[in-house]
Protein backbone atom coordinates (compact mmCIF):
# COMPACT_ATOMS: atom_id res chain seq x y z
CA UNK A 1 0.00 0.00 0.00
CA UNK A 2 1.36 3.32 -0.67
CA UNK A 3 1.78 6.41 2.11
CA UNK A 4 -1.07 8.12 1.02
CA UNK A 5 -3.50 5.39 1.66
CA UNK A 6 -2.06 4.76 4.76
CA UNK A 7 -2.15 7.91 5.83
CA UNK A 8 -5.89 7.94 4.87
CA UNK A 9 -6.72 5.07 6.60
CA UNK A 10 -5.47 6.43 9.89
CA UNK A 11 -6.96 9.51 9.33
CA UNK A 12 -10.18 7.29 8.72
CA UNK A 13 -9.75 5.76 12.02
CA UNK A 14 -9.28 8.87 13.46
CA UNK A 15 -12.42 10.49 12.82
CA UNK A 16 -13.87 7.26 13.77
CA UNK A 17 -12.59 7.14 16.97
CA UNK A 18 -13.82 10.68 17.39
CA UNK A 19 -17.30 10.23 16.65
CA UNK A 20 -16.97 7.01 18.61
CA UNK A 21 -15.77 8.98 21.40
CA UNK A 22 -18.50 11.70 21.25
CA UNK A 23 -21.12 8.81 20.91
CA UNK A 24 -20.31 7.40 24.25
CA UNK A 25 -19.60 11.06 25.60
CA UNK A 26 -23.69 12.12 24.64
CA UNK A 27 -24.76 8.26 25.23
CA UNK A 28 -23.73 8.55 29.04
CA UNK A 29 -25.24 12.37 29.58
CA UNK A 30 -28.31 11.05 28.24
CA UNK A 31 -29.31 9.30 31.56
CA UNK A 32 -28.61 12.54 33.67
CA UNK A 33 -30.48 14.90 30.99
CA UNK A 34 -33.69 12.77 30.97
CA UNK A 35 -33.47 12.74 34.95
CA UNK A 36 -33.16 16.61 34.37
CA UNK A 37 -36.07 16.61 32.07
CA UNK A 38 -38.08 14.80 34.12
CA UNK A 39 -37.20 16.78 37.41
CA UNK A 40 -38.46 19.82 35.16
CA UNK A 41 -41.80 18.26 33.53
CA UNK A 42 -42.58 17.26 37.83
CA UNK A 43 -42.17 20.29 38.72
CA UNK A 44 -43.79 22.65 36.51
CA UNK A 45 -46.96 19.77 37.09
CA UNK A 46 -46.71 20.52 40.74
CA UNK A 47 -46.59 24.16 40.08
CA UNK A 48 -49.66 23.96 37.96
CA UNK A 49 -51.14 21.72 40.02
CA UNK A 50 -50.71 24.05 43.12
CA UNK A 51 -52.16 27.39 40.95
CA UNK A 52 -55.57 25.31 40.31
CA UNK A 53 -55.61 24.27 44.02
CA UNK A 54 -55.23 27.88 44.95
CA UNK A 55 -58.11 29.12 42.33
CA UNK A 56 -60.10 26.12 43.44
CA UNK A 57 -59.88 27.25 47.40
CA UNK A 58 -60.64 30.58 46.24
CA UNK A 59 -63.56 30.27 44.10
CA UNK A 60 -64.74 27.80 46.97
CA UNK A 61 -64.32 30.31 49.49
CA UNK A 62 -65.75 32.97 47.38
CA UNK A 63 -69.03 30.98 47.36
CA UNK A 64 -68.97 29.91 50.80
CA UNK A 65 -69.11 34.55 51.03
CA UNK A 66 -71.54 34.48 48.80
CA UNK A 67 -73.80 32.12 50.68
CA UNK A 68 -73.38 33.86 53.91
CA UNK A 69 -74.09 36.74 52.47
CA UNK A 70 -77.10 35.62 50.80
CA UNK A 71 -78.24 34.12 54.09
CA UNK A 72 -77.45 37.04 56.00
CA UNK A 73 -79.31 38.92 53.39
CA UNK A 74 -82.33 36.56 53.51
CA UNK A 75 -82.20 36.99 57.51
CA UNK A 76 -82.32 40.66 57.39
CA UNK A 77 -85.09 40.37 54.42
CA UNK A 78 -87.60 38.51 56.57
CA UNK A 79 -86.80 40.44 59.89
CA UNK A 80 -87.80 43.50 57.75
CA UNK A 81 -91.23 42.19 56.38
CA UNK A 82 -92.00 40.91 59.76
CA UNK A 83 -91.24 44.49 60.81
CA UNK A 84 -92.97 45.92 58.40
CA UNK A 85 -95.93 43.39 58.90
CA UNK A 86 -96.37 44.91 62.11
CA UNK A 87 -96.30 48.65 60.80
CA UNK A 88 -98.83 47.50 58.70
CA UNK A 89 -101.13 46.23 61.36
CA UNK A 90 -100.59 48.99 63.73
CA UNK A 91 -101.32 51.89 60.41
CA UNK A 92 -104.57 49.82 59.79
CA UNK A 93 -105.26 49.84 63.41
CA UNK A 94 -104.65 53.74 63.43
CA UNK A 95 -107.02 54.15 60.20
CA UNK A 96 -109.92 52.54 61.36
CA UNK A 97 -109.64 54.19 64.83
CA UNK A 98 -109.41 57.78 62.77
CA UNK A 99 -111.94 56.81 60.54
CA UNK A 100 -114.48 55.35 63.22
CA UNK A 101 -113.58 58.27 65.07
CA UNK A 102 -111.61 56.58 68.26
CA UNK A 103 -108.95 59.29 67.87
Amino acid sequence: MSEKIIQQVLEIEKQARTIHDTAISQAEQMPAKAEQDAQDIIEKSRLAAEEEARQMIAKAQAQEETAHILAQAQENTKQKETNAAANFDRAVAYVLDRVIGRE
